[in-house]
């Protein structure tokens, strides 16, 4: 059994693998009130810059502008919903832009191309077995989700 100064000990060491493996969690809950109700809870999609923030003071190398420019991401994202009449939900853009600020800059940029080739691949899919129509809205979420896992898997973020 461990003592609590070993837990505390264990806990510092690792502590960027914990804000991961907590980032992934998030994702998961986020994606099924996507899924269920096409909207997200926007004070538990705010929590997330609390995991943010402990990815900021978790033992991790990476420079604060890698952060900010990441986050930027995501305020492109914002424009992007308010020009296209929230055809990209704001929902997503400020997930988007939380996943920037605890990625980083290159790391947004390669989960994002990742989660839109899936969205893209699923969309074929929905087309050719004429379940979706061209119009046809549905959840993002589930998407950023699956690319963050499958990169945290291979060692990407």
């Amino acid at each position: 059994m461990f003592r609590p100064d070993q837990l505390i000990r264990l806990a510092a060491a690792h502590s960027w693998l914990i804000c991961r493996i907590l980032f992934a969690l998030y994702l998961c809950v986020l994606t099924v009130m996507d899924i269920r109700r096409k909207r997200l809870n926007l004070a538990f999609l705010l929590s997330g810059f609390l995991l943010v923030a402990a990815g900021i003071f978790a033992a991790r190398q990476i420079h604060p502008l890698l952060l900010l420019t990441g986050g930027g991401v995501g305020l492109v994202f914002f424009v992007t919903s308010k020009v296209t009449g929230e055809a990209f939900g704001y929902g997503d853009s400020l997930l988007i832009l939380i996943m920037g600020s605890f990625l980083g800059f290159w790391d947004i940029l390669s989960l994002l191309t990742a989660a839109f080739l899936l969205a893209a691949v699923f969309s074929a899919v929905m087309l050719v077995e004429s379940t979706f129509g061209r119009k046809t809205a549905f959840p993002f979420v589930p998407f950023l989700a699956i690319a963050y896992t499958g990169g945290m898997i291979f060692g990407m973020y």
